[in-house]
């Protein structure tokens, strides 16, 4: 079973309805309920999407969707460690320069899920986006 990081994009597509993006992201979100596959986000992502959703919705209504959310993956840790190689890494984007470096430290983390795949270019994990992860899974049936 795949264990993959879940970037905020992807999240945002689900909860924002993003077409043509929100139909893939919603398949990796019922792959980790049905336990089917292990998804991980990250306190920054948590607090990016609570950002970005309180710009239209209630704090109220924002709290419960980070509720859910959190029903169905893992949050990694991010220490100073993560922050260090983020700082230190080269990546052009730091938000994703750490959501790299907190996969990495997890050791288990098998891909990246993300719309933004040439932001990660130096990682070390694969990348993809949700659209390809999906295809990828159907073909491998």
């Amino acid at each position: 079973m795949d264990k993959v990081l879940i970037d905020t994009d992807v999240i945002l597509d689900l909860f924002f309805d993003r077409k043509p993006f929100s139909e893939y992201s919603a398949q990796v979100i019922r792959l980790c309920e049905s336990g089917k596959l292990i998804g991980f986000v990250t306190p920054v992502i948590y607090s990016n999407v609570y950002y970005l959703l309180r710009q239209t919705a209630r704090h109220s209504k924002v709290i419960e969707k980070l509720k859910q959310l959190l029903m169905i993956t893992d949050v990694l840790l991010m220490d100073k460690e993560v922050v260090s190689n983020a700082l230190n890494s080269g990546f052009k984007d730091f938000e994703d320069s750490l959501q790299n470096f907190s996969a990495i430290k997890n050791g288990e983390i098998d891909v990246i899920l993300t719309r933004n795949v040439k932001d990660f270019r130096k990682s070390e994990i694969s990348v993809l986006t949700p659209e390809s992860y999906i295809k990828s899974i159907i073909a491998s049936r």
